[in-house]
């Protein structure tokens, strides 16, 4: 398969042509979370939550020891990819490149990370989830070859106690 052909995850991350320093790829630490929190926050097609402050990346990376990343360049977080698992499946999330950085296989660059080091683990598939309306976010992943599970539905709930539509006739 060609670099850059759909379903390839590329050649490594290069630089804008000469004029500024390939990034720097390294482990994710606690202390990159609020330059990453930024970088998500004004990237359009990230959706945040109370799962997305600090104690829960923390508690995050912590039970995913080395599975993400971050891309730095002359002190600014570029890029992101948060990986984890369960055994079983691994989840891929904020998979994240600076507009002003995109185009450079940055991201190829990060997912190769994340995706090898959730191999390392035992994890032999993982997922990831994207807005519907996140037309760029799609793009990407249908061009690295991530096959759309249109016939699975996602479902979410709390974990704060029962479902409000709980059957108490029991």
């Amino acid at each position: 398969m060609t670099p850059n052909a759909p379903g390839s995850l590329g050649t490594p991350a290069a630089t804008d042509g000469g004029t500024m320093p390939a990034p720097v790829i390294r482990c994710f630490e606690p202390a990159d979370h609020p330059a990453a929190r930024a970088l998500w926050e004004a990237t359009p097609g990230v959706g945040l939550s109370a799962a997305d402050e600090r104690d829960p990346i923390e508690r995050f990376l912590g039970r995913n020891p080395g599975l993400s990343f971050v891309a730095v360049r002359d002190r600014r977080v570029i890029g992101t990819i948060f990986c984890g698992h369960d055994g079983r499946r691994g989840l891929i999330h904020h998979l994240v490149v600076a507009p002003d950085c995109r185009r450079l296989g940055l991201g190829r660059t990060l997912l190769r990370r994340g995706l090898g080091a959730l191999h390392d683990a035992g994890i032999d598939k993982c997922h990831l989830l994207v807005f519907g309306s996140n037309d760029a976010g799609l793009a990407f992943w249908r061009s690295v070859g991530a096959s759309e599970r249109r016939e699975l539905a996602l479902f979410s709930l709390p974990t704060t106690g029962e479902s409000p539509h709980a059957d108490h006739r029991r």
